[in-house]
């Protein structure tokens, strides 16, 4: 087994793929093997034959036009790779946004969003937030069950949870389940052992459409996941940017126009289960209408924000990968045609 991997040379772990360009060791392995160089087939020796005439009808290769541009080599499946990344990251994230803006403000095409994407990422809120607040919870269709008081169980089920992706994190050298490791550890601490009962429910009765806003920015934020990561094998990350652009536009874009319109605000009953979150926010734990639209569009803003520097690295970064392909030998597309001026 070689101690390197094949294409940064960087020393390899005990895990499928490489800690530090994300490349599958065994896909890696296979690509080298394919370009390693075949020595020649030894060409029997042949008794030196006398000069014959050519044939009537053989003729000689004619030479290149000295005008005409010189032949390429062969087209390179990584730069190939890495010009369909640029793309994807230039063009997914803001189309997928504005796709999602105008189905949302659709009559038919916003409540297809609602039924079929946003209204499960709004229960899968309410149910993140409740369990990180120490709460068991089920999410359901229009509904998410949660417990009344806090549960010990959901407590160590999710600390242990998060303490394995701390340790994988590690194990494989991958810095980035460290740091959500770390990050989801700190978040349960304060959810259960700093907010009191009536602090904690008011935060995962507000979870529902924060839960589209924050959720639904990490769906889209798949589309920057490494190429040869979990996240990116098998397109999985284009249904994930579907669904997180259309929850969180179906939500932010509700609360950006209840900025100036309170008629917005989703206050009333939901058939069979209750108060709707805006209205046990403000009847039963006194949020003000400024106070619940200011909260759901700053943290909106937020989530924008973080996407525009996620777009923005990773564009750059993309580009950097293009242009060093595009310097390494053997690596280099078909050259632009060029003409010579007469």
């Amino acid at each position: 087994m070689p101690k390197a991997c094949p294409r940064c040379g960087e020393p390899r772990i005990l895990a499928p793929e490489c800690p530090r360009c994300g490349v599958l060791y065994a896909k890696a392995e296979a690509r080298a093997a394919r370009l390693a160089p075949r020595p020649a087939p030894a060409q029997p020796a042949t008794p030196a034959l006398e000069p014959r005439e050519p044939a009537p009808y053989s003729y000689a290769e004619p030479e290149r036009p000295p005008h005409l541009p010189p032949e390429g080599l062969a087209w390179d499946g990584d730069l190939e790779d890495a010009r369909l990344e640029l793309r994807m990251r230039q063009f997914a994230l803001p189309v997928a946004l504005v796709v999602a803006w105008l189905l949302v403000n659709s009559p038919v095409g916003g409540r297809l969003v609602r039924i079929f994407l946003s209204m499960w990422i709004h229960e899968l809120g309410h149910a993140v937030t409740a369990w990180f607040c120490g709460f068991s919870a089920i999410p359901g269709p229009w509904f998410t069950r949660i417990s009344e008081t806090r549960s010990t169980f959901v407590f160590l089920l999710l600390a242990t949870s998060l303490g394995g992706l701390i340790l994988r994190g590690a194990f494989t050298q991958r810095r980035s389940l460290v740091i959500a490791g770390a990050t989801g550890l700190v978040l349960q601490f304060v959810g259960t052992g700093v907010l009191s009962l009536s602090k904690a429910i008011q935060l995962f009765t507000f979870g529902g459409d924060a839960g589209c806003l924050v959720l639904g920015s990490l769906l889209m934020a798949t589309v920057y996941a490494p190429r040869d990561s979990a996240l990116r094998r098998g397109w999985l990350h284009w249904g994930y940017l579907v669904i997180g652009a259309a929850s969180f536009m179906d939500a932010f874009s509700q609360w950006w126009a209840a900025r100036s319109d309170f008629e917005r605000i989703p206050f009333g009953e939901n058939e069979g289960v209750g108060l709707s979150d805006p209205s046990t926010l403000a009847d039963v734990y006194g949020w003000s209408e400024t106070e619940l639209v200011q909260r759901y569009t700053w943290l909106g803003l937020a989530c924008l924000a973080a996407l525009a520097v996620l777009y923005t690295v990773g564009l750059l970064r993309a580009r950097a990968e293009l242009r060093a392909l595009e310097h390494v030998p053997g690596t280099v597309g078909p050259p632009a045609p060029s003409f010579d001026a007469r």
